[in-house]
Formats: structure tokens, C-alpha cells, sequence
């Protein structure tokens, strides 16, 4: 990074700020009024922001901007100017406007992200892009071909991608947003956590998990792709009873495996269940997981996670969870799958959440009768009156 403006302190207030987020950055500070003003054939080369001050002496510093922005390939520009700067800054080309005499930590790493992003430059710190997407090599991560993206969430987007060395095709799942930044440090931890949890697991029905890559402000884990859809949609085409209980005993198993490790999962549903082409469950996303050995909690106490359809009463009203909660969403998934329809639906959330924990356990039809004792096992209110272990799901079948 580049810093350009005529104030001392200003310049070492701005390096603080980025030295302090980016402890590797390579910046170079210039004072327009001391060293002279930049020729115009200054293209900023090198750098991957010029931070430009409005500090410039006699000359005007929307002005300098406009010169910077007319050259061409000139890096981003971040101008830091006085209060109703921010329309002609942006107009004149600016990546972004910040007041200078309102530089906050936190809003100025966040703004600075942003643009690296955006320009899709590789900051000295390894950002999130490195490569052109008009090569056809996805510019997230390295040794990988772009296929296409296959979701995203508030966190991190979900990739279909190709080894460049083998070309066995993956899915990549990058976390998107900052570690450093507030609210957020959080979901990079759970998201670190993910790989490591599931790396530990070696089972048939939890997804297979290739590589992890980590950087200041970044990770991505690389896994097994699964082409043959989630349950979600086996459920709304329809599934047999002996499909839904074999699948029943595939779940049971990759969840006691999960739970004897020493994790939650906290998120089961259907949209996180895969097929693979032979039929064959496989458990994924794990973002929401958590050592249930862990002492400190990543989350704020009462912050509610996962989806009111799947959650146990005790999860929607936040409340501690074990591993039983797990076994709580199974049963609304078992329910779901022999039935098609989920046992407890309303009109809000909240509504959902309140019928987990105050509606009577609905009765399946006289067909599937058989399965009534196990999901009033699966499905009890209180976590002490439910089946205690996965593996009992199996010796109730």
C-alpha cells in the first residue's frame, strides 16, 4: 500500500491501522507538500491500494484523484477527505470514500478488504483472489479450475471445482468474509473448526475431506463432490419406507461416529444430507458444529443456530444442547422422510419453535405404525427422555 498526504501524523495514524491488521503489509508513505507533487505519468505501479489523503498542499486533492483514476491500470484508490467529499470522490473514481477525521479501526480494515476484493488483487498478505477468472482458473485458490459456483451463504461460498493436476472435480467451500473483523471472528473459528472436526472422522456416511488452505484472511476446505442431489429432494419426490429407513440407519451411524469424537452437529436437515450416485448417504456441513469438550463457546450464550423445522426444543429456545439434540432432529427427519411432511409447521418461526416444545408428537399412519415408538424416542420434549445414544436408533429398528 501506498499513503499519500502532506499531514505526518495522519500518514502514521493510517499505517497503525494497517500494520495492525496486516502485520506483513509492505507500505510505503509520501508526502506531496515535503517530496514534491507525483508526476503525472505515476501509474502507482506495485502497489494494491493508494491511500489518498486530501492533505496536498495547494493543490487540490480531488483533483489528484481524477489523475490517478484516469490512469490507466492505476491500483484502487481510497480517499480520505472532509465531510461532503464523498459524491465527487466516487465520482471521480475512487474504490472508496472515508472521512479522515473519522478513521475508525475496525470500518477502515473492512473498507480495505473490501476493495482488494473487489479489484481482485493479491494483497501481500495473500488475499482472497489470486489468478484472472478470464483464464478460466477460478480466483479464489490455487491448483483448482473454476466449474461453477454452487451456492453461498453470509459466510462462505460453495465451489464446483476441478484439480488442475488430476482433474477429479471437488467442492470447495471459501470463507468469504474477514477473520479480524468484529462479528465475525467467530464464524472464521467454526469455519477452521469444520475441517478439523470432520478430518478426524473416517466413515462411509460423512463426506471425505481432500485439503485445507489457510491465510490471514481466508480458508477453504476442498471435499468430496456428491452428484446425486440431498435429501431435500428425495423427500419431495417421494421416498419408500424401506429407502427411508435404510437412510435412517446411514444417518444414525455417521451421527454416533460425529458424537463419539466428541461433536455436535447442530444443523441436520435434509439440505445437509447428500446422495452419492449409489445411494449412499453422506453427512456434510459441519459449519455449525462444535466439541462438546470445548470449554469456551464461540457463540454469544443464548444465540440460537440451525433451522426451526430441525431444532430441538431445547436449541430454539437456546438453551445448553448434547448430542440428544442431534438425535431430536433425526426424528423430524424420519418423520419427514415416511411421511413427506415435517411434524411441526406454522406461520413464523417463533411458532415453530414453541410447537417443538409444547405440541403432542403427531401419530403416523396405521402403515407405519411400527416406527411410532421410535419417534417418540427421537422426538421427546426433554433431552432425559429421549434415546441417550445414536446407536440405539439402530436397536430399536
Amino acid at each position: 500500500m501506498m499513503i499519500i498526504d502532506g499531514q505526518a501524523e495522519f500518514r502514521s495514524l493510517i499505517m497503525h491501522h494497517v500494520t495492525t491488521h496486516w502485520p506483513d503489509a509492505i507500505i510505503s508513505a509520501y508526502d506531496p507538500t515535503e517530496a514534491g507533487y507525483l508526476p503525472d505519468e505515476f501509474s502507482g505501479a506495485g502497489n494494491d491500494i493508494v491511500l489518498l489523503g486530501s492533505a496536498s498542499g495547494d493543490r487540490d486533492g480531488l483533483a489528484i484523484l481524477q489523475q490517478f483514476c484516469k490512469t490507466q491500470g492505476f491500483p484502487a484508490v481510497v480517499y480520505f477527505g472532509n465531510q461532503g467529499d464523498a459524491e465527487e470522490a466516487l465520482k471521480a473514481g475512487a474504490d472508496a470514500f472515508i472521512v479522515r477525521d473519522e478513521v475508525r479501526h475496525d470500518a477502515l480494515t473492512v473498507k480495505l478488504s473490501d476493495v482488494l476484493v473487489s479489484r481482485r488483487r493479491v494483497a501481500s498478505t495473500g488475499s482472497l483472489f489470486v489468478g484472472d477468472e478470464r483464464t478460466g482458473i477460478h480466483p479464489l485458490i490455487r491448483g483448482y479450475r473454476f466449474l461453477e459456483k454452487l451456492g453461498a451463504t453470509s459466510h462462505s461460498s460453495i465451489y464446483l471445482a476441478e484439480r488442475e493436476s488430476t482433474g477429479v472435480k471437488i467442492v470447495l467451500k471459501v470463507l468469504q468474509q474477514l477473520p479480524d473483523v468484529a462479528d465475525n471472528i467467530g464464524a472464521f473459528d467454526r469455519f477452521l473448526q469444520e475441517y478439523e472436526l470432520i478430518a478426524e472422522i473416517e466413515h462411509p456416511n460423512i463426506v471425505k475431506i481432500y485439503d485445507l488452505g489457510v491465510s490471514d484472511e481466508h480458508a477453504h476446505i476442498a471435499m468430496e463432490y456428491i452428484d446425486a442431489g440431498d435429501l431435500r429432494r428425495r423427500i419431495s419426490a417421494g421416498i419408500t419406507e424401506p429407502d427411508a429407513v435404510r437412510y435412517l440407519r446411514q444417518i444414525a451411524s455417521a451421527l454416533a461416529e460425529v458424537h463419539r469424537v466428541g461433536i455436535l452437529h447442530r444443523d441436520l436437515k435434509p439440505g445437509n444430507i447428500m446422495l452419492r450416485s449409489d445411494d449412499s448417504i453422506a453427512l456434510i456441513d459441519f459449519g455449525l458444529a462444535k466439541r462438546m469438550r470445548l470449554r469456551m463457546e464461540l457463540t454469544d450464550e443464548g444465540e440460537i443456530f440451525g433451522t426451526p423445522y430441525y431444532m430441538s426444543p431445547e436449541q430454539g429456545h437456546g438453551n445448553d444442547v448434547d448430542h440428544r439434540s442431534d438425535i431430536y432432529s433425526l426424528g423430524v427427519i424420519f418423520h419427514e422422510m415416511l411421511t413427506g411432511q415435517k411434524p411441526f409447521r406454522a406461520d413464523t418461526a417463533m411458532g415453530i419453535i414453541y410447537k417443538h416444545a409444547q405440541a403432542p408428537i403427531p401419530l403416523l399412519r396405521p402403515r407405519f405404525s411400527r416406527y411410532q415408538a421410535l419417534l417418540n424416542m427421537m422426538l421427546a420434549k426433554l433431552p432425559d427422555d429421549r434415546l441417550q445414544s445414536s446407536d440405539e436408533i439402530e436397536e430399536w429398528l
